[in-house]
C-alpha cells in the first residue's frame, strides 16, 4: 500500500486572500467599453462565500477605481463591506496610480481628504499584514520615500509570533511586458535593503495584470493577476495588450513560509473530485500497475538475455 502525507502537516495558520487591479467604474459604466468590474467583483465574492475557507483577511492592492472617481470608489464599497460583513472578514484596502488619495479616503471612509500616503497594519490574529501605498501623485510608476521606509524598518524592528505580510501595488521585480517595467517600483534596492533578515514571510503586489514570482532581499515576492483583466505576456515586446478575463489570489501562510496560488474567476466545468479515501485507492491501483509493468519489463529483459545467449551458442 502506498503511502500518504498527513494532510493536516501542510494546514495553513492564516489564509488571506488578495484581490488586485479592480478597476471599478462609475454606475452604468463598462471598463475599455466592454467589462463589468463590478459584476466580476460579485462573482469573486460569490466564490469566496461559497467556499469553506477560513479566511482571515481579504487584501485589494490598489487600482481600485479605474480614473479615482468618487462614485466608483462608493459602488466598491458597497459591493465589497455587506459580502465581507456576512464572512466576517476585515477588508484591507491599498492605493493604486489608478486611484487618488482624497476619493479614496472619501469613498471608501467616508474621512477628510489628505494627501498623505495611505500605509497601514493590520493584525490577524498573529500574523502581521503591512499595506504600504507605492503611489506619488500624477505618476503611474511606483515610490516609496525615505520616511515610509523608515516607518516599514521601525515596524519591523519588533518581529511578528507569526510574520508578516507585506502588501503594495507596483511590484518590485521585473515583468516579461517590457512596457510594464518602465512603470515599476522605483529603486527596489532601498526596500530590498529595509526586509533583508526581516520576518516578512511573502510580499504581494499587484498592477502587471499578470500573476508572475520573484525574490527580493532574500523574501518571495508575488505578483497577483488583476480580476479586471489579463495582460498578454506573449505579446511583441513593443505592444501591451490587455485580454478578457481576470484572477485572484489565495495567501496560505505557514510557520515556516507562505504559498500565493492563483484563483481564475471564470467558472470551470467539473472534471473530478476526490475524496482522500479516494486519492489512497488511486495510488495504490496506480502502484499495483507500475508494479505489473516492472515485471512485465522484467521478464521482457530474461527473455532477450536467454535468446542471445542462445544465438551465441549456435554461432559457436
Amino acid at each position: 500500500m502506498i503511502t500518504l502525507l498527513d494532510p493536516a502537516a501542510h494546514t495553513p495558520s492564516h489564509i488571506l486572500i488578495q484581490i488586485s487591479d479592480t478597476h471599478i467604474v462609475r454606475p452604468g459604466q463598462l471598463l475599455h467599453g466592454k467589462v463589468d468590474t463590478a459584476a466580476t467583483l460579485s462573482t469573486v465574492f460569490g466564490q469566496l462565500e461559497a467556499s469553506a475557507l477560513k479566511i482571515g483577511a481579504i487584501l485589494l492592492t490598489g487600482d481600485l477605481a479605474d480614473t479615482g472617481d468618487l462614485l466608483a470608489y462608493q459602488r466598491l464599497r458597497e459591493l465589497v463591506e455587506p459580502a465581507a460583513a456576512r464572512m466576517g472578514i476585515p477588508v484591507l484596502y491599498g492605493m493604486g496610480n489608478h486611484d487618488a488619495r482624497g476619493p479614496f479616503r472619501a469613498g471608501l471612509f467616508g474621512a477628510e481628504p489628505t494627501t498623505e500616503p495611505h500605509d497601514l497594519v493590520h493584525w490577524v490574529g498573529d500574523l502581521r499584514v503591512i499595506v504600504m501605498d507605492s503611489t506619488e501623485p500624477g505618476q503611474h510608476g511606483g515610490f516609496l520615500s525615505d520616511a515610509q521606509l523608515r516607518w516599514l524598518a521601525d515596524e519591523l524592528a519588533t518581529p511578528a509570533p507569526a510574520g508578516t505580510v507585506l502588501a503594495l501595488h507596483h511590484p518590485p521585480v521585473p515583468s516579461p511586458i517590457a512596457m510594464v517595467n518602465s512603470l515599476l517600483l522605483a529603486e527596489p534596492e532601498k526596500l530590498a535593503e529595509v526586509i533583508v533578515g526581516s520576518d516578512v514571510k511573502i510580499m504581494v503586489a499587484g498592477h502587471s495584470h499578470h500573476a508572475s514570482a520573484g525574490v527580493l532581499g532574500g523574501v518571495p515576492v508575488w505578483v497577483a493577476g488583476a480580476s479586471a483583466y489579463r495582460a498578454n505576456t506573449l505579446g511583441p515586446a513593443d505592444r501591451m495588450t490587455g485580454l478578457v478575463g481576470g484572477e485572484y489570489t489565495r495567501i496560505d501562510v505557514y510557520p515556516s513560509g507562505a504559498v500565493a496560488t492563483s484563483v481564475p474567476i471564470a467558472p470551470s466545468e467539473v472534471l473530478y473530485d476526490l475524496g482522500v479515501d479516494d486519492l489512497a485507492r488511486l495510488a495504490d491501483e496506480y502502484s499495483a500497475a507500475a508494479g505489473h509493468d516492472a515485471a512485465r519489463e522484467h521478464d521482457a529483459a530474461r527473455e532477450h538475455d536467454a535468446a542471445t545467449e542462445h544465438d551465441a551458442a549456435v554461432s559457436a
